[in-house]
């Protein structure tokens, strides 16, 4: 048993350098906002397409904003949900 965790317990480790390494990318206001965020959501850019910000006002802006940054926490809580459901099992940690 403490073989299996210990190895579950490296495995954990390699999934954490991996998402630290994945990159998800979302977009709000069609393009006008765009928020990469990496696996262990930590935002990496936010970026905003002047084109199309010029005719939004500012509370429209800050929505695309909060959109982008959530749609982006989502995929990144579904991408680690992903890789760490192999080896939940291991850890003997039901629901993972």
């Amino acid at each position: 048993m403490a073989f299996e965790r210990g190895k579950a317990l490296l495995e954990l480790k390699k999934i954490q350098t991996a998402l630290a390494k994945e990159v998800v990318e979302t977009q709000a206001g069609n393009g006008a906002v765009t928020v990469r965020m990496n696996g262990e959501q930590k935002i990496q850019t936010v970026t905003l397409n002047p084109e199309l910000i010029r005719e939004a006002d500012l509370a429209q802006v800050e929505k695309w904003i909060e959109s982008a940054v959530s749609q982006a926490i989502t995929r990144s809580q579904q991408l680690a949900a992903e890789k760490m459901k192999s080896i939940a099992g291991g850890l003997g940690l039901p629901g993972l």
